[in-house]
């Protein structure tokens, strides 16, 4: 009996201080965080942040809009076409994705972005809390302070619900290189980035 004892005392132990150790050794997917953009092509936006380091998920969708389940070939009417980036903020922070998605997009282009034009086409971020909200104003701010005099016409906006996209549209960039670069070459989007961002586009 004192055996039996000593072996659930043990055991109850060991359970507790398993316990214990994993209450303090935070999960990758509990430290891992969300943030959406509106760039444009989603094709485009998914290239540019899968290949970065931190980054370990970029899903084309929609947002913005009150229709729901949106699709790219039927009804996406108020929507925006955008990137959902999955961070781990120890290795990369949301700051430095705002520092890139600046450089990649023409914020001054109120119809769409590059040869893509229309409502679903414009750039916008979408904060998901306050603490983006003001790192995502600020970011803009310093942009509409690089260039005074002309309108910066991305908006800032409450994250909102996110509705992927069809999976032919998942991962374009890897499924379709030579369509992908076709279009991207034919749509002159590197050649805008930089004749507006100099040496800082990144692309």
């Amino acid at each position: 009996m004192a055996v039996f004892r000593a072996r659930s005392i043990y055991a109850r132990a060991a359970a507790l201080l398993l316990m214990l150790l994993c209450l303090q050794m935070p999960t990758a997917q509990a430290r891992e965080q969300e943030a959406i953009f509106a760039g444009g092509c989603f094709w485009c936006m998914e290239a540019l942040y899968q290949e970065i380091e931190g980054v370990s998920a970029v899903v084309s969708g929609f947002s913005g809009g009150a229709l729901r389940n949106p699709t790219y070939n039927g009804n996406h009417a108020g929507h925006y076409e955008v990137v959902r980036v999955t961070y781990d903020p120890t290795v990369i922070s949301y700051q430095q994705l705002l520092d890139l998605y600046w450089v990649n997009i023409d914020p001054f282009d109120n119809r769409g972005q590059f040869c893509d034009k229309g409502p679903s086409y414009r750039s916008a971020i979408f904060a998901g809390s306050p603490a983006e909200r003001a790192l995502a104003q600020k970011s803009k701010q310093a942009v509409m302070e690089r260039f005074a005099g002309q309108l910066v016409v991305t908006e800032i906006l409450d994250a909102m619900a996110f509705y992927p996209v069809e999976a032919s549209h998942q991962d374009y960039y890897k499924k379709n290189p030579l369509r992908y670069t076709f279009y991207r070459a034919s749509c002159r989007r590197d050649g805008r980035l930089e004749t507006i961002w100099g040496d800082d586009a990144k692309h």
